[in-house]
Parts: C-alpha cells; structure tokens; sequence
C-alpha cells in the first residue's frame, strides 16, 4: 500500500468516526454555515495580489515535522499583510498535523478565501468545511473517479464554496474535468512517490482549458518560478514548505512576495 492509500483509507475511518461526534445537524449551526463564502478565483485575478497561495503546514509524510510550533493567528495574519492571495490549511492531523480548529482560528482573524486542504471522500467533510469557515476545498483527482468528483464538487458549489481540483497528469484532467470545479491546480509533488518537479506544471499547462484558474501547487522555492508561471496562465501559486519551514513563516512570505513586485 502506498502512502496515499493508506492516507484515504485511514481518512474514511476518521469521517465515519466523525459523523458519530459531530452529527449534519449540528455543523449546520455553525455560524459560518449561512455566510457568504469569499471567493478565490477572484482574489487570484486582482492585481493588487500577488497571487500566492500561503499555507499553514506542520508537517507532511515526505518531510516529517516542518513547523510545530506555528502561531496560526500571527502566521494567517501575516501572510495577508505581506500580500497572499489567499490561504491554505491542512485540516488532516495524523500525516499533517493540522485541524479543523487551524482552519477556524484562521477565519477568525482574516476575511480572504481559505482553501481546506484535506483528503476530501464524503459528502460530509464537505459541509463540515463549510461549518469550520472555508471558501474553497480540495478535491483530489488521484483518490477520486469523476462521479465522486462531481457529487462532492455540486455539493460544494451548492453551498457557495469553490473547488480546487488537483491533478498530476494529463490522464487525471482528461478523466476529471468537470464544470464542478472552479480551480485547476497542478500538484507539481507525486502523492505516491513525493518526488517533486515543477515542470509538471510547465508540461500541463496548455492542456488545462482557459475556464479554470490555473494553479501551480508544490515545490515553488523562487520568485523566478512564479514569473516562468505566469507567462504559461497561471494565475494562483500554492506554497508551504517554502514559507513554513522559516521559523517566522509570515517573514519569509513577505521577504518571497516582495520580490515578485
């Protein structure tokens, strides 16, 4: 069994094991459940954003622990200041060691779309996104054949959330482009090796159609790259390692943004 199975095998435990905790009922009183999601295509496109995608990551299978210690509030907050486009955290707390409590905290102190970033299977995890404040959530094509892609993206979009699709090769886009999904991102790191190589993104990107947002996702480490990105359509550049494995993570997003002016 490689990682990413065992990741989604152990991910429908947890759902089911959640479901029994926190019942549809009681997410669906959360106070974020009847707000208005924000929406991150549009915050990509504006000009005054550079773009970035900044995540809270504390750890992942191929790298151990990143950054344990991460404020998550001065963290969120600053990547705002320092001019990302959006965020991203990982809710999924054996292999990342994130929660749906990060997820929350970061909607607290910042109005901007926030992408949950987890292995999405059910339809629950879906409304327990919307009840934690996301915008946007993830769906995997590596772990998702198309019907699930658009049950789980209808339902999403359903509630005004956006979707996040993310591939790793042309055979993954041809099976799973759906109007379901609002975002294209190319995962240039290989779930089941986490190899990772940007030019995945290069090879990619005039296969994805013009509709989506095109987002680069993974092993972005230079300014230059982000540069090379755009001219191929990209538009939204999801970075985590980069930024979190600086002990001031905001820091190291401003020093990263600034230099993309």
């Amino acid at each position: 069994m490689n990682i990413l199975s065992e990741i989604v095998e152990n991910k429908r435990k947890e759902v089911e094991a959640n479901k029994e905790l926190y019942p549809v009922k009681l997410l669906e009183n959360s106070p974020y459940y009847e707000s208005q999601p924000v929406s991150m295509k549009k915050y990509l496109q504006r000009q005054d954003k550079s773009g970035v995608i900044a995540e809270i990551k504390r750890k992942s299978p191929s790298k151990g622990i990143i950054n344990s210690h991460v404020s998550v509030e001065r963290t969120s907050i600053g990547y705002m200041q320092a001019g990302a486009s959006g965020l991203s955290v990982l809710t999924d707390k054996t292999y990342f060691g994130g929660s749906a409590e990060d997820l929350k905290l970061a909607r607290s102190f910042n109005f901007c779309p926030i992408l949950r970033k987890d292995f999405m299977v059910d339809e629950y995890q879906v409304i327990e996104a919307k009840s934690i404040g996301a915008d946007l959530i993830l769906l995997i094509a590596a772990v998702l054949d198309k019907s699930e892609i658009e049950r789980l993206g209808g339902l999403a979009q359903s509630l005004g959330m956006e979707v996040l699709l993310e591939i790793h090769n042309k055979e993954e886009l041809d099976r799973s482009i759906t109007d379901k999904v609002n975002l294209i991102g190319v995962n240039n790191r290989n779930l089941k090796t986490f190899k990772t190589d940007i030019q995945t993104s290069f090879d990619l990107a005039e296969l994805i159609p013009n509709e989506f947002v095109k987002v680069s996702e993974s092993g972005i480490a230079d300014p230059d790259t982000i540069r090379q990105l755009k001219a191929q359509g990209y538009e939204g550049f999801l970075i985590g390692e980069t930024f979190m494995k600086n002990g001031r993570p905001e820091k190291a997003a401003k020093e990263f943004i600034k230099l993309l002016v």
